[in-house]
């Protein structure tokens, strides 16, 4: 026999058995195009013919899922994944891909899985570029809702679909939609519901679609039940029945006699109904394999072996170019704290030189400028001496800062000044004791440190003899590691912390170094200052 013939044969009967697994009409259908759809695979395979291996497998998916066989359907869709991977014109295949991930998101329907139905729906809309093929994935995905009660989301997307109807060229399709549609707006009570349920069942006999119409009975006996008309609502259950049938699917039986028992006066059955479906619905959650997952894992094998090649190659290199950047990193963070650490020493000695050259000039003309006013109104006897004694006081304040801001010799004997500074505010009301000052290394420290501590404690007692009215005074030095930490305690008045009483420069100070400076006191009670640097 010619070669033409045997192509034409071959044509013949895969449209024949095509629409034997589309339009199943016999209860043979489905199983035959089964048979033949895997033969026709394996022949192609062989010959290398992937397009039509691609096509066979997506036939023997929506086969297998009507008589009900979930399992092998998801096989079929990931062996067909796969195919499209290894090919390297995959990107143009759009009708296959479109088709397969269209009948993944009925399986994953199927299987109670209606999150990752609903992202396999969007992800085929994305490049469907036929109006058939996105009706038919917007169907599909407004069932979901439907399954999930969601009926207003549900019928905005049948309303859209029936809006589009005049476009739409294929009867079995506009039945699909008007049978949706009519079926949501039952459960919404919407008067359009039964004109449109039996509409689809119209258009679906003059078709003889058998799928179809066991829908469409199914739909329509489920009308008359929430209506409670139970004697019509079973004769289009038992009409939905015998389709099942002659569909020869099991799935479909076994939906058709699940509804025929909710028809059942019988609370036995009813109960057995329920728990049987309860049974069922955590066994299917239990084996839900997810096809898809399956087929990223599968995928991404197949990516990192095929990577480890390059990463071999592309090592070296990479290498290079990260231990570069570290370097470059490493000049910049060192770069940046340098810099960050001049600045702060220059802003740090930029204050301690503002500081002594205010008081010089200070001492230098406004304490001597008022030395001398004083001495001129003391040789004037016609001077009233309250004057002279305001005079007198304003000078005693302006030495005062003068040497509370005078330079500190940081170089020798920093534990002899500091000691000094601090017995100095003894006297025969205030007591002073110092601990463990001498122990300090102060040679180690460096002198912004021994600055800012002279500085602060200065303040601190000063503020003690201004306002505390202690009699007794105790400061704790400590070294621990590279931290000096200082422990201030008055027996005084105490105060309120958020005032601080002239202590607010010490926060800066402390603060510029990185160190920490802590206010502990109440009225009444004392003042207690905890120093870190």
């Amino acid at each position: 026999m010619p070669l033409e013939s045997l192509a034409q044969i071959s044509s013949d009967s895969s449209r024949y058995y095509r629409k034997a697994i589309i339009s199943p009409v016999n209860p043979n259908d489905l199983p035959s195009g089964i048979n033949f759809f895997t033969k026709k695979k394996e022949t192609d395979l062989k010959i290398h013919d992937t397009l039509n291996a691609i096509y066979d497998l997506r036939l023997l998916s929506i086969a297998e899922f009507k008589i009900g066989n979930n399992f092998n359907s998801e096989n079929h869709i990931v062996e067909a994944l796969n195919l499209i991977q290894s090919m390297p014109s995959k990107d143009t295949l759009i009708n296959s891909r479109v088709g397969i991930y269209n009948q993944l998101g009925r399986i994953y329907r199927a299987s109670s899985n209606p999150v990752e139905a609903i992202k396999t729906f969007e992800k085929a809309l994305l490049i469907a570029n036929k109006l058939k093929d996105s009706v038919i994935i917007l169907n599909n995905k407004a069932n979901i809702y439907k399954d999930q009660l969601d009926y207003i989301n549900a019928l905005g997307i049948y309303t859209i679909l029936h809006e589009k109807r005049l476009q739409l060229n294929d009867e079995q399709q506009l039945a699909m939609v008007v049978d949706n549609l009519g079926y949501v707006q039952s459960k919404l009570n919407l008067p359009e519901a039964l004109p449109n349920l039996k509409k689809a069942l119209h258009l679906r006999e003059n078709n003889h679609d058998l799928t179809g119409l066991h829908s469409s009975n199914t739909h329509l006996s489920e009308y008359y039940l929430d209506r409670e008309d139970t004697v019509t609502a079973i004769f289009y259950a038992e009409k939905a029945l015998n389709l099942s049938t002659k569909i020869n699917s099991s799935s479909f039986k076994l939906n058709s006699i699940s509804h025929l028992m909710n028809l059942s006066n019988n609370p036995l059955i009813h109960e057995y109904k329920r728990l049987n479906d309860s049974i069922n619905n955590a066994k299917q959650v239990a084996e839900n394999k997810n096809a898809f997952l399956k087929y990223n894992v599968a995928e991404e094998q197949k990516k990192t072996q095929a990577s480890i090649l390059l990463q071999e190659i592309e090592s070296r290199k990479r290498l290079a170019y990260q231990s570069l950047a570290f370097i470059i990193f490493l000049i910049l963070v060192g770069s940046y704290f340098i810099y960050r650490n001049r600045y702060r020493k220059a802003k740090i000695e930029e204050i301690y030189k503002t500081e002594t050259r205010i008081a010089k000039k200070v001492h230098d003309e406004v304490a001597n400028d008022m030395y001398k006013v004083m001495t001129t109104l003391e040789n004037n006897s016609g001077i009233d001496s309250k004057i002279i004694d305001e005079l007198e006081n304003i000078y005693t304040k302006t030495r005062d800062i003068s040497r509370e801001n005078s330079a500190i010799d940081l170089r020798n004997d920093f534990d002899l000044q500091l000691n000094d500074l601090l017995l100095g505010y003894k006297n025969n009301k205030v007591n002073v004791i110092t601990r463990n000052l001498s122990k300090i290394p102060w040679n180690t420290i460096t002198e912004h440190k021994k600055t800012a501590i002279y500085r602060v404690l200065q303040e601190l007692m000063t503020n003690m003899r201004k306002h505390s009215q202690a009699t007794f005074v105790t400061l704790i030095f400590k070294k621990e590691g590279s931290k000096i930490q200082i422990i201030y305690r008055d027996n005084g008045v105490g105060c309120d912390l958020f005032k601080k009483n002239g202590l607010q420069h010490t926060d800066s100070r402390i603060a510029s170094l990185n160190g920490t400076i802590n206010f502990e006191s109440k009225q009444g009670d004392g003042f207690k200052a905890s120093i870190i640097i």
